[in-house]
């Protein structure tokens, strides 16, 4: 539901667009036309005589219509350039702004940035407003550094506004949880005040404190902005108050939006508010909340009354929550997936299994795809009740039904398993996870191996499943070298307990003291004093802590 509420609340940008909804017939025609032809060219050795006939046609819609259209770059390059001076021009056609922005964006998501620099410096077009795509392009691909190298670009311009560059930049450290850094360039804009901070440069730092938590930075960041907010900016921080469960302070700039009258709540505000609340328990002011939505005139979406049958299931009222969805359904609106994942945590909640069991077939009786949040619920609920049979069935069921059982419905039914003494059927499960659309991690071989290593004489069973594990990518930590080493003692194997035993210590891992004891009975029994001395010097040598626990 919090994702729900994130996508929701639009982030802010810094840039627009200049397609149109809708493209006239004849411009369809000839960029249809004209994208056909460039298709079929050479881009080393381009003959653009076929495209002379378009010259007289051209605007910078139909050039950046076409750009986009273009798969390879580097036709579109060569269209771009002959473009602009193509033989003859009788209506001396020229690229705007929104064309240079166009096939920027076309050259960067295909990296080419020394292309896309080189055509922008070679025609004096390297501006702020450009300077940002190379920004958001380089924040994209993870490299930061790249990023900030082209914001100390765009400011030794020393010209325009640069409120671009400033906000690309920003916005890239906020997705990249950098939020200290985001401060400190924010803090830099203020002081130099060289350049002028729009409604997106504050919502964005707003964004960014509000992502970690730091609630009391995006108001005071609120409070001083020099311009006045907008819709996404009492959103933002009105949706950071709800996550922190600090409903005092979400209403608080609920009614500092009121009061503004520059912004009316939409179904966004009040849906927060809602989902804040119910989060609480505090399902009465919730209800409140939607009275006054409806009460002025905003009307509730499917995602507002899934936030008040969410937190009602969670609370286990789950009476309640089935009025709430038929209240819903009175209104218009149609239950959905996530609306009936509530339900069935609700039921579960409240120990109702049998219904919940019940209530995932009559979704699928009614047209409806649960989805891996669905199954997982009812796959957990079966493992709880000790039932990983029908739990199993149903990860099967998923992958019938074309839906990617996840790992933790697995190692669920791992743990149930292991703790039955079904170990095998465990181990046949985890070899068949590939063909069902999943792989183990390191807590599916964790559960399983160290299962395996308390059953005696399985060892040789455990090292195949450590050696498939290793070929997968996850190592041993302490807990499966404890698991080892006991399972070696149990079985007498005083080599592979002694091999075990040096690689805990090599790899600094603590010893808890009972598996240390038997380890060293172990050695005693087979008549290996020595061995038992050396193991301890070695250890007392190394500083290898030992835990002793009782």
């Amino acid at each position: 539901m919090a994702q729900a509420f994130g996508k929701a609340i639009a982030k802010p940008c810094s840039t627009s667009s200049s397609s149109s909804s809708t493209i006239p017939i004849p411009n369809l025609f000839l960029i249809t036309s004209i994208t056909s032809i460039l298709q079929t060219l050479n881009p080393q050795i381009p003959d653009f005589s076929p495209l002379t006939k378009f010259s007289p046609h051209l605007t910078p819609d139909i050039v950046v219509q076409v750009i986009r259209n273009q798969k390879n770059p580097h036709h579109a390059l060569h269209f771009f350039n002959w473009a602009s001076n193509p033989i003859p021009n009788p209506k001396n056609y020229s690229h705007t702004p929104f064309c240079y922005a166009a096939i920027t964006d076309l050259l960067l998501s295909h990296s080419l940035f020394s292309t896309a620099y080189s055509l922008l410096r070679h025609s004096n077009k390297l501006s702020d407003f450009l300077i940002c795509r190379f920004i958001n392009a380089l924040g994209h691909c993870g490299d930061i550094r790249g990023a900030i190298h082209w914001f100390h670009k765009a400011k030794n311009l020393g010209t325009g506004r640069r409120v671009f560059s400033c906000n690309a930049i920003l916005g890239v450290l906020v997705r990249a949880n950098r939020i200290n850094f985001a401060k400190a360039i924010y803090d830099q804009v203020l002081a130099e005040a060289v350049v002028e901070p729009d409604v997106y440069t504050h919502t964005t730092m707003i964004r960014g404190f509000c992502k970690v938590g730091m609630v009391a930075s995006a108001r005071k960041v609120f409070d001083e902005m020099r311009c006045e907010p907008n819709m996404v900016t009492y959103n933002t921080l009105i949706h950071g108050f709800c996550k922190r469960g600090d409903m005092e302070g979400a209403r608080w700039v609920f009614d500092r939006m009121v009061e503004s009258k520059s912004c009316e709540p939409d179904v966004v505000s009040f849906t927060t508010l809602i989902y804040g609340y119910s989060k609480r328990g505090e399902f009465k002011k919730a209800v409140e909340c939607l009275k006054e939505m409806m009460e002025r005139g905003c009307s509730p979406n499917v995602v507002t009354y899934n936030a008040l049958v969410e937190g009602l299931c969670l609370s286990g009222e789950v009476d309640e929550a089935k009025k709430m969805m038929s209240r819903m359904r009175l209104n218009g609106l149609k239950d959905n997936v996530a609306t009936n994942t509530s339900l069935l945590k609700g039921l579960c909640i409240v120990g109702k299994s049998d219904e919940a069991f019940k209530h995932l077939r009559e979704m699928v009786s009614r047209g409806m795809k649960p989805d891996v949040k669905a199954y997982g619920v009812v796959v957990n609920e079966y493992c709880k009740i000790g039932k990983p049979r029908e739990a199993v069935s149903l990860l099967r069921e998923m992958v019938t039904r074309g839906v990617k059982p996840s790992v933790s419905s697995f190692n669920a039914v791992f743990r149930v398993l292991v703790d039955e003494g079904k170990i095998d059927e465990g181990v046949l499960l985890l070899k068949q996870m590939s063909q069902m659309r999943c792989s183990p991690n390191f807590l599916s071989y964790c559960i399983l191996i160290c299962g395996l290593c308390k059953v005696k004489g399985r060892m040789q069973a455990v090292e195949e499943l450590v050696s498939d594990m290793l070929q997968n990518g996850h190592n041993l930590d302490a807990t499966m070298y404890s698991c080892l080493l006991e399972g070696y003692c149990e079985d007498g194997d005083e080599e592979m307990a002694l091999k075990t035993f040096y690689d805990l210590m090599n790899k600094n891992f603590v010893i808890k003291q009972d598996i240390f004891c038997t380890f060293v009975k172990v050695l005693c029994a087979k008549g290996k004093l020595k061995e038992g001395e050396t193991v301890f010097e070695g250890m007392l040598v190394q500083g290898i802590p030992v835990k002793w626990e009782s």
